[in-house]
């Protein structure tokens, strides 16, 4: 069985009904954590990473727990089974198209398409978070 770290920030929940369904999908090799709580120095105890972040500010990742905690794990993805998801509440998903861009230039090549829903995700939303749970696991 492949452990499955599903790490998040959420402000308003969205995200975090996201990564439950990434989770669900994932199996029962999946673990749910806050991004605040996760070390990078585990990326070792994993075998694949759901990362989730709603978009913040001026369409980026959430600054203060998120964004550094991302960066110090940048480094030791390239070549593991990655995916990201997250909502937003305004734009078009600019802030998803970045982090995947800044994922291929770190040589993290994404498991599975990126799942973002407006605001508080829908059944195909959830759907779609359960379906990148499974590519992951």
């Amino acid at each position: 069985m492949n452990k499955i770290a599903v790490v998040f920030w959420s402000g308003t929940g969205n995200t975090e009904a996201m990564a439950a369904a990434v989770a669900e999908g994932a199996g029962p090799g999946a673990e749910l954590i806050p991004a605040a709580a996760f070390d990078p120095a585990a990326l070792a105890n994993y075998d694949a990473f759901a990362f989730g972040c709603p978009s913040m500010g001026a369409e980026q990742l959430e600054e203060s727990e998120f964004e550094p905690m991302f960066a110090a794990c940048e480094a030791g993805l390239a070549g593991r089974r990655v995916g990201l998801f997250g909502s937003y509440g305004w734009g078009d998903g600019e802030w998803m198209r970045s982090w995947e861009e800044r994922c291929a230039a770190a040589g993290i090549a994404l498991a599975a398409p990126s799942v973002i829903c407006c605001e508080a995700p829908d059944e195909d939303a959830l759907a779609a978070c359960r379906a990148l749970g499974a590519a992951l696991a």
